[in-house]
């Protein structure tokens, strides 16, 4: 063998090895991280504090399934909070006014409405996901301050709250919605044609269009799954608050994309997991959970949070770009 060959082969066996360790960086970060709040942070390995942690975070878990499915496009979502705060306005006045089953399933049909209008202007007219989930934001956020004049639906029923505050077990109920979101999305992706295609379609919509996939379609499929699980989220925050607050739900859109970037789904579109969601969900939230219970100002939390969404979007980025230069 060959100098040439043989450096060329060391290249490609350290390059291999970078690769798996890089595939399993988030879930030893996790680990690092979750040991070391436990034996340093007062408090933080309780069973009450990890089902604290789970309940608070599983709504952003929800809206980052949904996310998910829409970064793998190549697009994204900054209307979930929007979307949220109106499913529960919705669901609310329509309990108060009507039942209980008849909210939230209307709230649930006009998530996904607002889901297929974002695919329909995005994947139909060819808007910028940007723009159209900006624009349907302002709308739908200007539509309830006009519907409630800026102001909180009261008078859901106490036992609503079960939803959002009640446990099966030791387990919060938010956080098995949560687990089934997961699931279904995995199976999604994992299992069905439409995920199948929502990958073919994030790596290159041109090669997609060449290849047979109907692109319009699976891009209003994904953004309608993706307003959709925002409702969901929305339902359960209303039965965490058991009051409709317009004002509500504003961070949805950049945390839940924090969580999918932090997870390590490229923005770039054609790849990324369930597991990465999931995971970084759970990273930004024991994070966010071990600053509370060290008296760190609140003021800090998003900074820390901006400074580990550019760590990892750093990392990948330098990870790319050393396989684009072997």
């Amino acid at each position: 063998m060959t100098e040439n060959a043989t450096a060329h082969a060391e290249r490609d066996g350290r390059g291999s090895r970078w690769s798996t360790l890089s595939s399993y960086a988030l879930p030893i970060i996790f680990v690092v991280l979750l040991v070391t709040f436990c034996l340093t942070v007062p408090y933080f390995a309780t069973w009450s504090n990890f089902a604290n942690v789970l309940q608070r975070n599983s709504i952003i878990g929800i809206v980052a399934c949904g996310m998910l499915l829409m970064i793998i496009t190549g697009g994204f979502d900054l209307s979930v909070g929007a979307v949220g705060a109106m499913s529960s306005v919705v669901a609310a006045a329509v309990i108060v006014q009507y039942s209980m089953p008849l909210g939230i399933v209307v709230a649930l049909l006009l998530g996904l409405l607002v889901g297929i209008v974002n695919g329909f202007f995005i994947a139909k007219i060819g808007i910028n996901p940007f723009v159209t989930t900006l624009a349907t934001q302002v709308l739908v956020t200007g539509f309830m301050f006009v519907g409630t004049a800026a102001q909180p639906v009261y008078g859901v029923p106490e036992s609503f709250t079960v939803l959002g505050l009640g446990r099966i077990g030791p387990i919060p109920i938010p956080t098995i919605i949560f687990a089934i979101v997961a699931l279904v999305t995995w199976a999604i992706l994992r299992f069905t044609t439409l995920g199948h295609y929502i990958y073919i379609v994030g790596g290159n919509k041109t090669a997609a269009r060449l290849a047979g996939v109907n692109v319009d379609r699976v891009l209003v499929t994904t953004y309608a799954l993706g307003g959709f699980f925002a409702a969901v989220a929305g339902i359960v925050l209303l039965g965490q608050t058991n009051v409709g607050q317009p004002a509500s739900a504003a961070d949805w859109p950049l945390t839940a994309i924090a969580a999918v970037v932090v997870g390590g789904v490229p923005l770039s579109g054609g790849v990324g997991q369930v597991w990465s969601a999931v995971l970084g969900t759970l990273l930004l939230g024991i994070i966010a959970n071990a600053l509370n219970l060290l008296g760190v100002s609140p003021f800090w939390q998003p900074a820390v949070t901006g400074a580990v969404i550019l760590v990892a979007v750093g990392l990948d980025s330098y990870q790319r770009k050393r396989r684009e230069l072997r």
